[in-house]
């Protein structure tokens, strides 16, 4: 048995409107008239209020810090240079949401604890964030760590569930999971459909969560069943592809539907495990995947927007 003990976020400082972003969008991808529409729909059509990146460019019109200081931006920032910034930011993000996490019991626990788990999927080195962390915490050199890389949206899922797995089998264990994810290093000024909708979704932001195999201080909720569903005749609509410019998302306009086939199913499969139904739930927390995903799940599952707020 496991025990969620407590989670703990972190945002970078800079934040923007959308508006503001779109802004920059239009020129950094240089869009004719057509384009500008169509970008502009798309972010207001998401739903999403504000964003957060550890770069300060996007709320500039000249003087970037990043980008180049040229009417195109040429020269693009290379993978290289983009993974450099992970590496710079991703860190003290990290460990603020540590401490985020662990309150003021944050002294205390860094010894207690047995497993790492970090993971990412929008930056990667070696010696990697996992060492830095351990050493920037001071934890014990016997910590066992594991990286979870590339796997996208689904991967704290698989944080959580490995954290169970090593709780159940060590009556000692007390387990930190920290994942990282610096989206907005990666935008591509392409004026493809895919980085329209990419550009305008993702941000820049940590967590961490405190697994044990006994009850600790804070919440000790107790995960009832995990549960896994592959649609194969979707894996075309989302990929995640490492370039010379950086990452490349393929995100296609068809995900939503893709989610409307499956959801429902899945959802009947897991609750049946554990003899429940959907109206026997009171808290749902969907991945925010982008404002049509969550209607389509609220269509499917029958619930609320309220019920969908969180």
């Amino acid at each position: 048995m496991s025990f969620i003990a407590s989670i703990g976020i972190a945002s970078p400082k800079h934040h923007f409107s959308q508006q503001t972003i779109a802004s920059f969008m239009e020129r950094a991808m240089e869009l004719d008239y057509a384009g500008q529409r169509k970008l502009k729909s798309i972010f207001r059509s998401t739903g999403i209020e504000k964003r957060h990146s550890v770069l300060d460019d996007y709320g500039k019109q000249s003087g970037f810090t990043f980008y180049s200081n040229t009417e195109n931006f040429e020269p693009f920032p290379s993978t290289e240079a983009r993974l450099l910034q992970f590496r710079k930011h991703a860190l003290p993000l990290s460990l603020e949401a540590v401490e985020h996490c662990l309150g003021s019991h944050h002294n205390e626990l860094l010894q207690t604890i047995t497993h790492l788990i970090v993971v990412s999927c929008t930056g990667m080195y070696a010696p990697g964030l996992d060492i830095e962390i351990i050493k920037s915490l001071s934890l014990r050199n016997d910590v066992q760590r594991t990286c979870i890389n590339f796997m996208g949206c689904y991967a704290a899922f698989n944080a959580l569930k490995l954290a169970d797995s090593i709780c159940t089998a060590d009556a000692q264990a007390n387990v930190l999971i920290v994942c990282i994810e610096l989206c907005t290093l990666h935008f591509q000024k392409e004026g493809t459909e895919d980085n329209l909708l990419a550009n305008s979704l993702f941000a820049d932001g940590a967590a961490a969560m405190m697994v044990s195999a006994s009850p600790q201080m804070g919440w000790n909720l107790v995960p009832e069943l995990f549960h896994n569903a592959l649609l194969i005749d979707g894996t075309e609509h989302m990929a995640w592809n490492i370039s010379n410019f950086g990452f490349e998302m393929k995100l296609s306009t068809y995900v939503p539907d893709i989610i409307r086939t499956g959801i429902k199913k899945m959802t009947e499969d897991l609750l049946e495990r554990v003899e429940m139904r959907v109206s026997d739930i009171n808290h749902f927390a969907i991945h925010p995947g982008g404002k049509k995903i969550l209607e389509a799940i609220e269509s499917e599952l029958g619930i609320s927007k309220e019920l969908n707020r969180f």
